[in-house]
């Protein structure tokens, strides 16, 4: 698993699509993180999307499907269904994924793991880069609490997890499979256990990564206590073995919730799709008070014909410009900040893109 990147980014292999983007070339977003619908079971007290409503549009297996082949055409390398929805409330998911792979894109699911109906998981695991349960408690009563489910959950989650991995061995598949935790300070109880239960599943790897919040304020994340858990997650990465990787994502965790930076360069190579159909620059710029920034929507749309228009480029030129200022018109630490900041280097600070150092890492579309 050394080759697993969990805390930063993989914009240097990437290289000929940053001189394309330097040379003010309408690039191809490299990755698109994306749902398939608002919809979800669960009500975790951390949840963003709860800040993101918008018009929801109903997405259609045809829309999928159009979506999925304009992408590929275009030259995007990967699809990550997560975004701000709930993918396996799709009755299109299944489907979606192995449209995606026999596009020649590399896929990927990021999911409470509740709903996956019997046969799915040994239908998708071969079609997939990755399969990451979100999952923020390792103790029932705890996991009842903040994801605001049923205890039962949590024992048909884990099952899920076990059943996925024994397929990933018996079959010999390379699908990545993981558990990340959206740490908030007051859930410092469950990082060892759930530490210890990744281990115990067998799983490939546990993150544990911030929570985010919008410019509001409105989660109430208190950033200034995570410098408290340093020593409880340090002891959660020596759960880590051979097979098995525990990390932090320490450069978000300890920054505070600030930015070095304050135009926006991220979106062009991995730009964010709600479950809406919505298409924009990014996750914490979904919700309907920022319209200004709304690209189009595939449901009234076919992807391809949104990415060349004139408008997704004025948004993304908007964005980049001295008129937006991502410290104060953003939420804290989103989808694209590491890659942010290493553009803003290269654009702003005068920085020179070096040759990546080793074979690629593993999952190196999705950036």
């Amino acid at each position: 698993m050394e080759k697993l990147i969990l805390d930063g980014h993989k914009l240097a292999w990437h290289k000929d699509r940053v001189d394309a983007w330097l040379r003010g070339e309408r690039i191809a977003p490299i990755t698109i993180d994306c749902a398939l619908t608002r919809r979800c079971t669960y009500r975790c007290v951390y949840c963003y999307s709860k800040l993101q409503q918008n018009d929801e549009k109903k997405m259609t297996k045809d829309v999928i499907f159009s979506f999925l082949d304009d992408a590929a055409e275009i030259g995007v390398k990967a699809i990550s269904f997560v975004s701000d929805g709930e993918s396996t409330c799709s009755p299109y998911l299944k489907d979606a994924v192995l449209r995606g792979k026999s596009d020649g894109m590399d896929m990927a699911i990021g999911t409470n793991g509740y709903l996956f109906r019997k046969g799915e998981l040994a239908e998708m695991l071969p079609a997939l880069t990755y399969l990451r349960f979100n999952i923020s408690a390792g103790e029932i009563n705890r996991y009842s609490e903040i994801h605001g489910v049923s205890p039962k959950c949590f024992d048909r989650v884990v099952a899920n997890m076990k059943h996925a991995v024994a397929i990933k061995r018996a079959r010999s598949l390379n699908v990545t499979i993981g558990m990340q935790m959206v740490l908030m300070p007051e859930f410092r109880d469950q990082i060892i256990p759930l530490a210890n239960l990744g281990r115990e599943i067998g799983v490939d790897y546990f993150v544990i990564k911030h929570c985010s919040d919008d410019e509001h304020g409105a989660l109430g994340v208190d950033y200034s206590k995570y410098s408290e858990l340093i020593e409880d997650l340090r002891d959660a990465e020596k759960y880590s073995t051979d097979t098995y990787q525990v990390s932090a994502k320490w450069s978000k965790i300890l920054s505070g919730g600030k930015r070095i930076y304050s135009s926006c360069y991220g979106p062009p190579f991995i730009v964010q799709m709600s479950g809406s159909g919505l298409v924009a620059p990014c996750g914490m710029l979904f919700n309907d008070a920022y319209k200004k920034y709304h690209i189009g929507n595939i449901v009234e749309k076919r992807f391809k014909e949104i990415w060349k228009s004139d408008r997704y480029w004025e948004v993304m030129d908007l964005i980049a410009s001295d008129k937006f200022n991502a410290k104060t018109m953003c939420g804290s630490l989103c989808l694209q900040h590491k890659v942010n900041e290493f553009l803003y280097e290269i654009k702003k600070c005068g920085g020179k893109m070096q040759p990546p150092k080793g074979e690629p890492p593993m999952h190196v579309n999705f950036i």
